[in-house]
């Protein structure tokens, strides 16, 4: 049963548990300086240690740094406790090359978790899995509250406070409230901060599916004139493909029986990742990329996707936002400390120069592979293939963009480090 604020005025209220949200109040919990409130719509289904439910469609690559995140919140065991598929390779390769040359070593990168001496690149993790870990560690603290269901409906900025309005007219106080939200962020749209927001023209059609082969412990990202295709290995002889095309190409696939599905995303996909026995569930969505122009005004500061979402081919949507909330905690604790008011703009500002230029890096590196692998004249096709096979034995440079895929390099927060 969620617990009873009575009451109490709290330093940060976080609108949008969910998973950055669900970091963000961890990270504070764990520093012991700040008491958080917790605004939550909805819990996920649960999902107890060692049962198996089917596998949910909603997944995410969790990198190393956030796994470290999670273990220092110690919230890496309600992970691992119900499902987690790590990989420890990655491949990425020109689907323009031709078959035969598709295959060969030539025109594809290969990043291998020994080449920079970790066990793995990252884990494959369902999103339910990771939004009821955080639970778990946050039901536990008594310095965070949990309402759910709750949700925003105004707030008000005052001198020394915001004033929080929830639907059904309750009022909370706190001295910060910060966006979790998502990309549809009733924070960043009530505080009237300006957003940039530019479609990809594409969507995305995700599918759980049950493979002829065995367990996998390898990623797959092969790019083609439509758009991108991947495989992301799953628990047993189980994966998650995602595939990216116009979004007519997408409605008419998702209107395909499963049999008729399963026999095109064999046809299209590499042979290498085998065939497929069962298609599970499917669902598409459209992609896009947007930025806010600002991450903070006084007493209010955005984290993840309601302050920046990226192209999802690589997955780094979600880890990005557990650094901002990563990043936030180490600022706020740091004002505390100080005697500083974590509320105000100008302590707020240095969590936005810290994470804006870095989510902002990400974005466009995202947006050019993106057109790179468009549709291109015969020379720069074979520019952008050769590319690929200087870049797999290209090694400090290689190295370097794994560390940075991983979470590893870069200005990190304390406790991604």
């Amino acid at each position: 049963m969620d617990r009873v604020s009575e009451g109490r005025r709290f330093d940060v209220i976080v609108a949008g548990g969910g998973m950055t949200g669900g970091m963000l109040a961890a990270a504070l919990a764990h520093a012991g300086e700040l008491s958080v409130c917790v605004l939550e719509r909805a819990r996920p289904e649960p999902f107890e240690p060692g049962s198996s439910p089917a596998h949910d469609i909603r997944v995410t690559a969790l990198s190393i740094a956030t796994e470290r995140m999670f273990r220092r919140i110690g919230a890496w065991d309600g992970v691992l406790s119900r499902r987690a598929c790590p990989y420890r390779e990655m491949h990425v390769w020109d689907g323009e090359a031709g078959v035969e040359d598709g295959r060969s070593s030539r025109w594809r990168t290969r990043f291998d978790a020994e080449e920079i001496g970790t066990e793995a690149l990252g884990h494959i993790v369902e999103n339910r899995v990771v939004q009821l870990a955080l639970l778990e560690r946050l039901e536990c603290d008594p310095n965070v509250e949990l309402r759910c269901p709750a949700r925003l409906a105004a707030f008000r900025v005052e001198r020394d406070s915001v004033v929080v309005t929830l639907e059904g007219g309750e009022t909370l106080d706190a001295r910060l409230l910060v966006g979790a939200d998502g990309a549809r962020s009733a924070v960043r749209t009530l505080a009237a901060i300006p957003h940039e927001h530019e479609p990809y023209g594409q969507h995305a059609l995700v599918a759980t599916i049950r493979t002829v082969l065995p367990q996998q412990s390898v990623t797959w990202q092969r790019f083609v004139p439509s758009g991108p295709q991947a495989f992301l290995p799953l628990t047993g002889p189980h994966a998650s493909m995602v595939w990216y095309h116009e979004p007519d190409e997408v409605a008419r696939l998702a209107a395909l029986d499963d049999e008729r599905f399963a026999r095109e995303m064999e046809a299209a996909f590499p042979v290498e990742l085998g065939g497929v026995d069962a298609v599970i569930e499917r669902a598409g969505f459209p992609i896009a990329k947007a930025h806010a122009a600002r991450y903070v005004d006084e007493r209010v500061a955005l984290i993840g996707d309601a302050a920046h979402t990226v192209h999802p081919l690589a997955g780094q949507g979600v880890n990005l936002g557990m650094l901002d909330a990563a990043a936030l905690a180490e600022v706020l604790g740091d004002a505390v400390r100080r005697g500083r008011d974590p509320g105000r703009a100008r302590v707020l500002r240095r969590y936005e120069r810290w994470r804006r230029g870095e989510n902002a890096l990400m974005i466009a590196a995202l947006d050019g592979f993106h057109h790179m692998f468009g549709p291109h004249p015969a020379p720069l096709r074979t520019l952008r293939r050769a590319a690929l096979g200087l870049a797999d034995r290209a090694g400090p440079a290689k190295r370097l963009v794994m560390r940075r895929a991983m979470g590893t390099a870069g200005d990190l927060p304390a406790l991604a480090r």
